[in-house]
């Protein structure tokens, strides 16, 4: 962590210690399990005494803000994750309607801080933004779903940040929070739909660009574009994976020969999108097309 603490000016007390560190979490500079320097480098980055800096600090822990780990130093508190609570979470993994208001929420309020962004965001911003892309560049290029979709929350977490608004930052802050915990997993299916890849691709470009170039409307434009793409291709993959689920299914019980049915004929094509067909269980009477249960007592 670099020098981002500045040296006490005046009265050099804990409340002053206090303030900036405060200040610092709500701006997000600081972000959940960011570790502070050692005690005697704190003390002197904020000039203030050693006996000060513990106090600010302590009453930082009491409020919940900083954690000390035993051996492990000083990190800013998991406070973020508290705004969705696990039950909570819970509850909107398995509501299906969760996830379109979800995303229906997303595209206003990301429309939004894209707009803020076109308009506040600094040079410094920017160059983090290019290097974002960069690396979303290099993602699509090696293929690696998973990293292209952490990398894409990164690149809307950025924009958040570049609006410069506290409130709107904390707020897109908790909804990553979901993603970031696997809340709507289906959202990797995207990455599998024939051209989801270089469209998301070419979004992601579009958004980068009207907020480099300054323009309010486009940023806004585009970001509510990509996130209305985003929800029409979940339900296209959630379709599209129930589909495929039947069909292993039918294939399964026309191998399997359970009872009257006979394998029906199998195209050489069918086989290679399917993979092999799984044997029957000789123990059994039917193919495994059931899931698996708790046995009733």
């Amino acid at each position: 962590m670099g020098d981002i603490f500045s040296r006490i000016e005046h009265s050099r007390t804990a409340d002053e210690v206090i303030g900036q560190i405060e200040t610092l979490i709500l701006e997000g500079v600081l972000s959940a399990g960011d570790r502070l320097p050692g005690e005697r480098e704190l003390a002197r980055q904020f000039d203030v005494s050693r006996p000060i800096l513990r106090d600010a600090l302590k009453s930082l822990e009491a409020r919940g803000l900083l954690v000390t780990r035993h051996g492990g130093g000083t990190h800013v508190a998991d406070i973020i994750g508290e705004v969705f609570s696990k039950p909570v979470m819970d509850l909107i993994a398995s509501q299906p309607k969760a996830a379109h208001d979800y995303l229906e929420y997303r595209r206003e309020i990301e429309g939004i801080a894209a707009e803020y962004a076109a308009r506040r965001a600094t040079a410094d911003d920017l160059a983090l933004l290019d290097g974002i892309m960069a690396r979303m560049d290099e993602a699509y290029r090696t293929g690696d779903f998973e990293d292209e979709a952490g990398i894409d929350v990164e690149f809307h977490h950025a924009v958040g940040e570049c609006a410069h608004n506290i409130i709107l930052l904390h707020t897109l802050r908790s909804c990553y929070r979901l993603l970031s915990e696997g809340v709507f997993q289906n959202r990797l299916l995207i990455f599998s739909l024939p051209g989801a890849r270089e469209e998301l691709l070419k979004q992601h470009r579009a958004i980068h660009a009207a907020v480099k170039a300054g323009d309010p409307a486009g940023a806004r434009k585009a970001a509510m574009d990509h996130i209305a793409y985003v929800e029409r291709s979940m339900a296209e993959a959630v379709r599209s994976d129930d589909w495929q689920r039947v069909s292993r299914l039918r294939l399964r019980q026309r191998a399997g020969d359970v009872g009257s049915l006979k394998p029906g004929p199998l195209r050489k094509r069918d086989l290679n999108e399917r993979g092999p067909v799984p044997e029957a269980d000789p123990a059994s009477e039917t193919s495994p097309i059931f899931k698996t249960g708790k046995t009733r007592p």
